[in-house]
């Protein structure tokens, strides 16, 4: 077996990855190169910093592929930018607390709570326990959904003729389990989750209704109140009225931004909060004191 590669001045070159020696020659010969979905290491690498962050910030650079998903453990105070290049990304989005993955992102809480059933700036993702994990603080699409989840394998398979995480229309549910598998969580951990760049809206019958994308271009950032495990899976949603899979590429960046928890909580940063918001925080910062985090 060969494999074609080009080497540094362009020219074609064999190697042959029948042999560990080959292999590792092959291997060896792709460190360095770029592809359009990847993650980004060191994250000061990243070719696509966003707009006032210097690159040397960054703790998390990366593409995500259409009908991908990643993971990363990330500090309390990041800030994450998530940025829908061409207008078709479906960041289908769970958070877990890092020191006690018992504690997660409750969908019913973070629609009742803050008495928002839609997210936008100011809009808290909460646990369980009555505590945030994070903050959504800016917004320039305004389409998302935390009422229909994400795409299960036997909802896929009957729309699109697949649902696995290596075929052509991979379900999120499929791809958010693979993530958890890789932080020691399982099945049992994954809980609904919420989505962001597409939007649904439900009518005065109660019935959802899709209105898709705000177009190319658009992000959103999330300020992480604990240091938290996210999952994420850049997939179709479930109600895409498209009889074909259609998803596009997902930006993520991540940098300490822990100033921002301060201003969040005086109303600097996105201006006053409700008092069911300021409380979560306030139920969240006790617990991190209760453990000697703060």
């Amino acid at each position: 077996m060969t494999s074609d590669l080009r080497a540094s001045d362009g020219s074609a070159a064999t190697s042959s990855t029948a042999t560990t020696a080959g292999a590792r020659a092959h291997a060896r010969a792709q460190h360095g190169r770029t592809a359009d979905h990847m993650r980004h290491v060191p994250a000061s690498s990243s070719p696509t910093a966003p707009d006032g962050v210097a690159a040397e910030r960054l703790v998390w650079s990366e593409t995500v592929a259409p009908g991908g998903y990643t993971t990363a453990v990330l500090a309390r105070g990041t800030r994450i930018r998530m940025t829908d290049v061409d207008g078709d990304a479906c960041a289908h989005l769970l958070l877990h607390r890092a020191d006690a993955t018992h504690e997660r992102l409750n969908v019913a809480d973070t629609v009742k709570v803050p008495w928002q059933a839609y997210l936008g700036p100011g809009h808290p993702l909460l646990s369980g326990f009555g505590r945030v994990l994070a903050t959504v603080v800016a917004d320039t699409s305004g389409h998302h959904d935390a009422l229909a989840g994400t795409t299960t394998l036997a909802g896929n398979e009957a729309k699109y003729g697949s649902g696995a995480p290596e075929s052509p229309a991979p379900a999120g549910r499929e791809l958010l389990l693979l993530a958890a598998l890789k932080n020691g969580m399982a099945q049992r951990d994954l809980v609904p989750s919420v989505s962001f760049f597409k939007s649904v809206r439900a009518g005065g019958d109660g019935v959802l209704r899709w209105e898709g994308s705000a177009g190319p271009g658009t992000a959103v950032d999330l300020l992480l109140h604990v240091d938290t495990i996210v999952l994420l899976a850049n997939t179709a949603h479930p109600l895409d009225p498209r009889p074909q899979f259609t998803c596009s590429p997902l930006q993520l960046h991540a940098w300490p931004a822990a100033t921002d928890l301060g201003r969040l909580a005086a109303g600097e940063l996105i201006g006053e909060l409700g008092p069911e918001h300021r409380q979560a925080i306030a139920n969240t910062d006790a617990d991190l004191v209760a453990r000697g985090v703060l």
